[in-house]
């Protein structure tokens, strides 16, 4: 896959009221200054401001102890949401929050001349455009997801659980920690990128936390071949280099534990590798295994 390295910081900035309005103020305001505490300082008040719009800051029902919180994570392709498909079927009072493909697909501009972008493809035809952007909204939506209070149905739930495809962490120290080491985000964009992220984790804290999370774990190899197999237009271009690198992320986060992470409350969490390099759709056998695993590691938690 090839990969550009050409790179003009204001390109970033216009497009942004496609994908997420309340950004664009930020960006106006702190990239010109390239400078690290005008970053922060013009993007919190903006995206605070978003977040209350959403209900999810006023709600209380996140406090609630009872709920065991778990991300999936895992290379591309390495059968995310067939396993949490799996978990859904297997325990049916829990609470799955899958990866909003979809909506990276398909994004509304506004305006009397809005376009729908499909942000997704743009990231892997030209990710050092749309690296940044891509990772900011990716993240935005993760985060959002992560402080939406508990429904009631989950709260009347014997011992509940919710589960996440992918989460604030994985979006950080393994995909545009990733981008950044391919160049394909700029220093600046980094820098500003990891400045709100710890902002805001710094902000939620507890509301983020995961009591745990089920690492999925299969050679590039076979992501790749199941990358193939599933055929999603966008990811044509994606090829087996990049699949090694992503992996080599998870690995370093995960199971080394070097890569650095900057908030207390995930960097002890407990970690359950789940290896899936046998096809375990359909095959009865393989998903009883894994989901005794689950089960073994919800009650040690």
């Amino acid at each position: 896959m090839y990969f550009s390295n050409s790179w003009m910081l204001p390109k970033t900035v216009p497009q942004l009221s496609i994908i997420f309005p309340k950004v664009q103020k930020y960006l106006f305001s702190a990239v010109p200054f390239y400078s690290q505490g005008d970053a922060v300082a013009a993007l919190t008040p903006n995206t605070v401001r978003y977040l209350n719009t959403t209900d999810i800051m006023t709600s209380s029902s996140f406090t609630s102890p009872s709920v065991k919180r778990l991300s999936i994570e895992g290379n591309i392709a390495v059968g995310k949401s067939t396993f949490l498909t799996l978990l859904g079927k297997t325990f049916q009072g829990w609470h799955m929050v899958t990866e909003p493909v979809t909506k990276w697909q398909n994004i509304q501009g506004s305006g009397d001349c809005s376009k729908t972008a499909n942000l997704l493809q743009m990231v892997y035809q030209d990710p050092s455009r749309w690296s940044y952007t891509f990772q900011t909204f990716s993240c935005m939506g993760r985060l959002k997801a992560q402080l939406e209070p508990f429904s009631e149905h989950l709260m009347k739930v014997q011992n509940p659980v919710q589960v996440f495809e992918r989460s604030v962490y994985s979006d950080r120290y393994v995909f545009a920690k990733n981008l950044f080491d391919l160049g394909h985000m700029s220093e600046i964009e980094w820098t500003i990128y990891q400045d709100w992220h710890s902002f805001f984790l710094q902000q939620f804290k507890d509301r983020v936390a995961l009591n745990g999370i089920l690492y999925l774990q299969a050679t590039p190899e076979k992501c790749y071949e199941r990358l193939r197999q599933r055929g999603r237009s966008e990811e044509e271009q994606v090829e087996l280099e990049y699949l090694k690198k992503l992996h080599v992320q998870h690995e370093d986060w995960l199971i080394k534990k070097s890569t650095e992470v900057h908030f207390e409350n995930i960097q002890n969490v407990p970690v359950l590798v789940l290896d899936v390099n046998k096809d375990f759709k359909g095959n009865l056998e393989e998903e009883e295994i894994l989901t005794d695993k689950v089960k073994t590691f919800l009650t040690n938690l």
